[in-house]
């Protein structure tokens, strides 16, 4: 029996609420620490970057599903929401972090961080492009949009997720591989999206 046959075998006995779950997992482990004392000298910044980390690895996770059921046959499409959602979460905590504990609501200062350092100004853009997409993850909004408005919605994914990437690499400040490494599995997977798309409507032209 195909590895991937197996793998999908033993999928199915995992329900799509299993993955919140497992998603919400690393968020008990960083709220353990906390409570240990266990985020460093710095537990706010601590805090704050692994939460956009964690973010920025589930956006990073669902872009990865149609290239695993593609080139792999493995098949976690069922799950691709709950990653979604827990992307949004860790997100939404990563800025409440920031606006809360960082700068603790002083609005002059957001504002101007907001307008004078580009790399906040990439990352509240990749936030506001993921909102509509967490808003409408549900089969209500399915229903309404339609099929082909839904999908064309949700292709914002796909701009956010390099800026994602690019903001994680902005906020270090530096070189070091760890966000380069992000950025090019970021811009590599979207790639290889478009190229998939190019190479089916260049089929669906020549008939």
């Amino acid at each position: 029996m195909p590895l991937a046959e197996t793998i999908n075998r033993g999928l199915k006995r995992l329900p799509p609420g299993a993955a919140y779950a497992l998603g919400l997992l690393p968020l008990g482990w960083l709220v353990w620490r906390a409570i240990s004392g266990d985020l460093g000298v710095d537990p706010v910044k601590t805090l704050e970057h692994r939460l956009g980390l964690l973010a920025l690895q589930f956006l990073i996770a669902g872009l990865c599903i149609t290239p695993l059921r593609r080139l792999a046959g493995i098949n976690l499409i069922r799950y691709r929401r709950a990653i979604g959602l827990i992307a949004f979460l860790y997100a939404v905590l990563h800025l409440a972090v920031w606006l809360a504990l960082d700068l603790q609501f002083r609005w002059a200062e957001i504002g101007s961080d907001l307008t004078r350092r580009p790399y906040i100004v990439v990352g509240m853009v990749a936030f506001v492009l993921m909102v509509p997409l967490a808003l409408t993850s549900n089969d209500a909004s399915l229903r309404w949009m339609g099929t082909p408005g839904w999908r064309r919605l949700h292709q914002l994914v796909y701009v956010l997720v390099p800026l994602a990437a690019l903001h994680f690499l902005m906020v270090v400040k530096a070189w070091p591989w760890e966000p380069i490494l992000y950025l090019a599995a970021a811009v590599g997977l979207v790639g290889l999206r478009a190229l998939w798309i190019r190479r089916f409507a260049a089929g669906g032209a020549a008939r």
